[in-house]
């Protein structure tokens, strides 16, 4: 079956569809992506709800894994044609990490475990202030790329890297274990917002990424089960 896209998604899917079958889904509340095991194929594309031309954001998901403290992994890749516009990682020596067009920013912070850990990240372009944010604790600032725009009109995965546009992909650097209430705001969350994040309060609604409503497309072997 080809991709039968509503009108409005039409040019993003543009970016989105890697194969000639994809399907759109819409909404994960409740829910929990499962990474099951190494693999250079298996991802999920996101379907941003507005253009990701951005000058401050907070990213936040609950995330859990196995897989040892030395093997890098991939968090979130948003990438356009030429530039990797926003990745996270956890880096091989353990450390958090994000990059925007270049050299990344790094932050020791706990450790991922099997046991699910709320992370988010905030950053904005006006003092290039970012932080981690672990189980609604704040990490030090760093100051990152003050006066940088993060550009529109490009791709977001979970569970892999793309290394090239809607390619490029590596086995060794693909998440593997679970995620879930995936957020994200074009702007700052305040300190309090985040922690009622953390504690499942209400908040206001991603204007990017909202999970309760979040359009996203599976690829390869990627499970969506209940979130127990």
């Amino acid at each position: 079956m080809f991709c039968v896209c509503l009108q409005k998604l039409a040019v993003v899917l543009l970016h989105h569809c890697f194969f000639l079958v994809c399907v759109v889904t819409v909404g994960l509340s409740e829910k929990v992506l499962v990474f099951p095991y190494e693999t250079d194929f298996s991802f999920v594309a996101l379907i941003p709800q507005k253009e990701m031309a951005l000058r401050a954001f907070t990213l936040c998901m609950r995330v859990a894994t196995e897989l040892p403290e030395d093997r890098q992994i991939i968090l979130f890749a948003y990438r356009t044609p030429d530039y990797d516009e926003l990745n996270m990682w956890r880096e091989k020596d353990g450390r958090i990490s994000f990059y925007l067009s270049g050299d990344g920013a790094f932050f020791q912070l706990p450790p991922l475990t099997t046991f699910r850990t709320s992370l988010c990240l905030t950053w904005e372009s006006r003092t290039g202030l970012a932080a981690f944010w672990v189980e609604g604790k704040r990490s030090t600032y760093q100051v990152y790329k003050p006066g940088h725009n993060i550009r529109p009109n490009g791709s977001v995965l979970l569970g892999q890297d793309p290394d090239k546009h809607l390619g490029g992909l590596e086995a060794g650097q693909s998440f593997v274990g679970e995620v879930t209430d995936l957020n994200m705001w074009d702007f700052v969350l305040s300190r309090s917002m985040i922690q009622a994040w953390h504690y499942g309060h209400k908040v206001p609604k991603g204007n990017i990424f909202n999970w309760a409503t979040i359009e996203y497309e599976l690829n390869g072997n990627v499970m969506v089960v209940d979130d127990d």
